[in-house]
């Protein structure tokens, strides 16, 4: 039985289009051939992804190019300036995603006071209200500040508050423009669209040690050092590409003046109707919350999330250190970690094309685990420098392509859209912990096999891979039993629920089918 013949009888009135973005009824779509609807969502692209892209790639280079700087060098004088002894580089790093105070006036200890996270959450359930073509570009103009501020600290405490500031202000930028996405496009169209724009954090890891290359011989010009002036200069472009993207731009489907009438009530019918057959919740209650937090899938979502951004934050804050063992200089060491980049870059448009045509995502996941599973397998053997030069490829790789699959995964199973901004919110943001722990794994006292560093990173590939198997499995047997109950209930004449309390249900309604 196909989910068709459980869709209940919904009498559609015409479109009522509210300001805040969301439709009450719409006229049954428009039909477009092939070529028009191909055409449409070409034109969406090319308003959309380019400045979406572009604000990533340098929200990504903005926060990894500490490690650039620091890894070109070290002798550049950045640790020497402030003073970066024993780990509090890797303290600085970790103050992006968490803010710790000392446990007591006498300890030197320290514990959690406020996580960057809990930002990522209400940052979502705002950007309706505040509309995404002024919260997106307002973020990306407050972070540039802040990163062009950093290229100005003289003290260590200076940089850690700096790069608390920066975690607060580019918070609300990646689970936003997910959220945003999920606004636009249709459940197998998503993974291709957050691939194109993640992909530009793959291309930041390529450009950052390029850019940190070039920027070092500025070293010592106006009295500043290499350092401070690859965060200058990253930091200006931050900000024109925020006033950039406040007049490119555009809100919601409804608001898109960019489309004709039929083209909006066609893109807005396809995305309302795309994973509800009565079209899913468009406004605002307290128990959309309570929902997100309580339902299974966010959980493990969380976890598959927080491994493969572990990886991913492990081997990009740490690959210039990681190289230099290798016998590189540090130059040669900035220069060497392009390729692994835009190997990543490749397989991470590959999969997400795949992915979105197969209308599948666990295998592309498991997968990109995989090649973590092998990348750290070879950094933490005996290996050869070369071989494990080799390895970080597939370091660099699984990591970067699995995560679009990962976000996309999560977004086409949680429907109403307010559950799936929380929801998503809560998996990027408490899976963004990964990143705190990574910033701890490689430590100086462990050159040059990092057995710690790549040891963690592999438990993390044991997460992720257990996570993503109960996912599929939990995903796989629910679809089936309710295909079974559907059956059930059309030979007995059983009454169907009305439309309002399958809207009501959102995934968990009988006629959802989630994706695997």
């Amino acid at each position: 039985m196909s989910a068709d013949d459980w869709k209940p009888s919904l009498e559609k009135n015409s479109e009522v289009v509210k300001s805040s973005g969301s439709s009450e009824h719409l006229e049954a779509a428009p039909t477009l051939t092939v070529e028009e609807e191909r055409k449409l969502w070409r034109r969406i692209d090319l308003r959309l992804m380019p400045v979406l892209s572009l604000m990533y790639l340098l929200s990504f280079l903005d926060r990894a190019n500490i490690g650039e700087s620091t890894g070109n060098a070290r002798l550049q004088g950045l640790e020497t300036q402030l003073d970066l002894t024993g780990n509090k580089f890797n303290i600085a790093l970790t103050m992006y995603f968490i803010v710790f105070r000392p446990s007591s006036s006498t300890s030197s200890s320290l514990t959690v006071d406020q996580p960057y996270c809990i930002f990522e959450c209400p940052a979502n359930l705002v950007l309706k209200k505040f509309r995404p073509s002024r919260w997106l570009p307002g973020l990306t103009v407050v972070w540039g500040v802040i990163m062009l501020l950093m290229g100005f600290v003289k003290t260590y405490p200076q940089l850690v508050g700096v790069r608390i500031c920066l975690g607060v202000a580019e918070a609300g930028l990646f689970p936003g423009v997910v959220y945003y996405l999920t606004l636009w496009y249709p459940r197998h169209m998503l993974q291709w669209r957050i691939g194109l724009f993640f992909g530009a954090a793959s291309l930041a890891g390529a450009f950052g040690g390029a850019i940190a290359f070039g920027i070092s011989f500025m070293s010592g010009t106006r009295g500043l050092l290499g350092w401070s002036w690859i965060f200058i200069l990253e930091g200006i472009a931050t900000v024109l590409v925020g006033i950039l993207a406040y007049f490119v731009l555009v809100d919601f489907p409804t608001t898109a003046t960019f489309l004709t009438p039929e083209e909006r009530t066609f893109v807005i019918w396809t995305k309302k109707y795309d994973n509800s057959s009565v079209g899913e919740e468009e406004h605002f209650e307290m128990r959309h919350i309570w929902e997100a937090l309580a339902d299974w899938q966010v959980w493990v979502h969380m976890f598959v999330y927080m491994s493969i951004i572990t990886n991913l934050y492990g081997i990009t804050l740490f690959l210039p250190t990681i190289i230099t063992t290798f016998g590189h200089s540090a130059a040669v060491s900035q220069l060497l970690t392009v390729p692994p980049y835009v190997l990543a870059t490749i397989i991470l448009f590959i999969f997400a094309h795949w992915s979105d045509r197969t209308k599948l995502r666990f295998p592309f996941i498991i997968a990109g685990f995989l090649c973590n599973l092998v990348g750290f397998s070879i950094n933490i053997s005996n290996a050869p420098s070369g071989v494990k030069y080799f390895g970080t490829f597939f370091c660099v790789t699984g990591a970067y392509a699995a995560v679009p699959g990962v976000v996309a995964w999560a977004g086409n199973n949680l429907a109403g859209q307010y559950k799936r901004g929380v929801g998503m919110a809560f998996q990027i943001g408490i899976g963004h912990f990964g990143g705190a722990f990574a910033s701890n794994f490689y430590r100086t006292q462990d050159k040059p096999r990092f057995i710690v560093g790549h040891g963690c990173e592999l438990m993390f590939v044991g997460l992720g891979l257990i996570s993503t198997a109960v996912a599929a499995l939990v995903y796989t047997r629910v679809n089936r039993r309710r295909d079974e109950r559907a059956r059930s209930a059309l030979e007995k004449g059983e009454p169907k629920l009305i439309a309002e309390q399958l809207r009501r249900l959102g995934d968990r309604a009988p006629d959802f089918r989630y994706v695997l």
